[in-house]
């Protein structure tokens, strides 16, 4: 079977962890063995979030409140890089004698998508209320309540096109495990002689796993985050959500910038293919391919 497993940039790093590559490289150990037990099993092409890691990133291209001219498009190909090296590395030890191959992915938006005019995407470290309103006056941000805290809000525009998309789907056919689309791909549009340029904004990871999903004909779409499942009391957490429909859940109100876009992805691949979305931790990836745990989304 062909399954997208997209691994949320918080299965990466626990939320209100600092930054540190030695974190990261821990994390990203842990979750190649789940990872790894799906892909002896199954055709695998992976994705992964890149919220955490960019933020850090641009911070870090401010030092000193200097700006270095790098943009998100830019820093997110630096951070698809990054966690794209991590993930076949462990992922290699894990599978040895199966090749993993990690690609750079461009997605092409429209640079007249609303979202450039509401940012609703969390990146970066969570800050409180003091350092947040520092931020926004010394870097003109924009940044918004999370649990915990408030944290930098970027545009976050629809996933039009995947560019490398027939590439990713040679790698696959050829039986490589590939790790693409991180970070929901690097933002591009498309200029009228067919060249790319990038964009100022962070693809949703799960809208563009979605769409890649659906190009690539997979039978499964799974979700990994750091919970279990989607809760109707969501941000409790204390009624998860076992088997429903794409109808069920759109009757739900989660936020726009982190389970929300989860949801919305489930729902549009479940409905334009028939197939199934599978969403939970990414420590269950098995048991959610295998449909036994996590929120299991259907046709009916």
């Amino acid at each position: 079977m062909r399954v997208v497993l997209a691994v949320g940039g918080n299965a990466l790093l626990r939320r209100g962890e600092p930054f540190e590559y030695a974190a990261l490289r821990t994390a990203i150990a842990a979750a190649a063995r789940p990872i790894a037990a799906v892909a002896r099993e199954h055709r695998v092409i992976i994705t992964h979030g890149n919220g955490p890691q960019i933020g850090w990133l641009a911070l870090r291209s401010e030092g000193g409140g200097h700006p270095s001219g790098a943009t998100l498009d830019v820093l997110g190909a630096e951070s698809e890089g990054m966690i794209g090296y991590l993930i076949v590395q462990q992922l290699s030890a894990e599978l040895p004698g199966r090749p993993v191959a990690v690609l750079l992915t461009q997605v092409v938006v429209d640079p007249g998508d609303p979202a450039f005019s509401h940012p609703t995407k969390p990146i970066g470290a969570v800050h409180d209320e003091a350092a947040a309103r520092r931020l926004e006056t010394e870097r003109g941000w924009q940044l918004g309540p999370e649990t915990g805290g408030w944290r930098r809000l970027v545009p976050s525009p629809e996933p039009r096109r995947i560019v490398e998309l027939e590439t990713i789907r040679l790698l696959l056919d050829a039986d490589r495990v590939v790790v693409c689309a991180g970070g929901g791909g690097i933002p591009v549009q498309l200029r009228p002689d067919g060249a790319t340029v990038g964009v100022e904004a962070v693809v949703d990871k799960d809208l563009t796993s979605a769409l890649l999903a659906r190009e690539l004909r997979t039978e499964l779409l799974v979700l990994l985050t750091d919970v279990e499942a989607i809760y109707r009391d969501w941000p409790q957490r204390r009624d998860p959500i076992g088997r429903t429909t794409p109808a069920e859940l759109r009757r739900l109100s989660l936020e726009e910038g982190s389970m929300g876009p989860k949801v919305e992805a489930a729902c549009r691949f479940v409905e334009s293919t028939g197939g199934r979305t599978a969403i939970g931790s990414v420590e269950q990836a098995a048991e959610l391919v295998a449909g036994t745990s996590g929120t299991q989304v259907v046709a009916r």
